[in-house]
């Protein structure tokens, strides 16, 4: 039983509408599991529902996204994203992080739940991920050749977006809140941070300013490093929001934010533009 829901281009978002949010398709969902070598990976796959089973139209797909989680697994607010993802039009597939020590974990938001998730996060490397990724890039090709593939991830699953954006085949990365980036890299080495110039992908790393793991002298040094790279912020950009917490694009957590949630969702469909 899944827990209940509950630039370097520098924007700072103040003040946006927020209405209802209304999800005009139902998707098909369901569990969906291939390996990365000998570990199986346990996953959410979410559909548009015009396309299950439709061929011409999975070969016609533009977009589709690889969704990573928080230390709290691939849980049910998690599998909404992915849900919402392919109400928008797109499929998703929401992977999961700690295959190797948690294949299964779907967590709470309990302090509790938070240790637990912890641990398992300090027993993962970017190595895992990287290869774990590279596995959901392969599953995806097989089934949309011609689409671009896009990678979210929120906190741990943020730092492992900006992992992934290295990836050749990554198109888009977005990194929401994810801390550390420019002083550890999970499994030890230098900081991920140190893999910018490897990342050819379009990344977005999005904070709140608000967020105490993710102080203003690390945003400063993320948004200097990335307009060293891309000084135009046409590809690499660091997006700020005013006054939002750590987790404030979760429904679930009470640092939910619902202004800077709008705002996380526009930049993600790329209906927001910055720059």
């Amino acid at each position: 039983m899944r827990p209940p829901y509950g630039a370097n281009c520098l924007v700072t978002i103040g003040s946006v509408s927020c209405g209802p949010v209304t999800i005009p398709n139902s998707p098909s969902s369901r569990w969906v599991q291939f390996a990365n070598r000998d570990v199986p990976l346990r996953c959410w796959w979410a559909e548009p529902f015009a396309r299950v089973n439709d061929t011409e139209s999975n070969s016609l797909t533009n977009r589709v996204y690889i969704v990573l989680p928080e230390v709290f697994g691939v849980n049910a607010w998690v599998c909404s994203v992915a849900d919402r993802l392919a109400a928008e039009g797109y499929p998703a597939l929401a992977l999961p992080l700690f295959a190797r020590t948690a294949p299964d974990l779907e967590l709470a938001y309990e302090p509790s739940d938070l240790a637990q998730g912890r641990r398992h996060k300090d027993a993962t490397t970017a190595d895992q991920i990287l290869g774990d990724v590279a596995a959901a890039l392969s599953w995806l090709r097989e089934r949309h050749p011609k689409a671009a593939i896009h990678v979210v991830g929120f906190c741990f699953g943020g730092h492992a977006a900006f992992l992934a954006a290295s990836l050749p085949g990554v198109a888009a990365a977005f990194d929401f809140y994810g801390a550390g980036v420019n002083r550890m890299r999970p499994g030890g080495g230098e900081p991920s941070l140190a893999l910018l110039p490897e990342i050819q992908a379009r990344l977005t790393c999005v904070f709140g300013t608000a967020d105490p793991l993710i102080p203003a002298e690390d945003r400063e040094v993320m948004g200097a490093a990335l307009s060293k790279v891309d000084p135009a912020g046409q590809r690499l950009r660091v997006v700020e929001c005013a006054g939002a917490d750590h987790g404030f694009m979760c429904e679930a957590r009470s640092s939910f934010d619902p202004q800077a949630s709008a705002q996380g969702w526009r930049l993600l469909l790329g209906d927001d533009p910055v720059g």
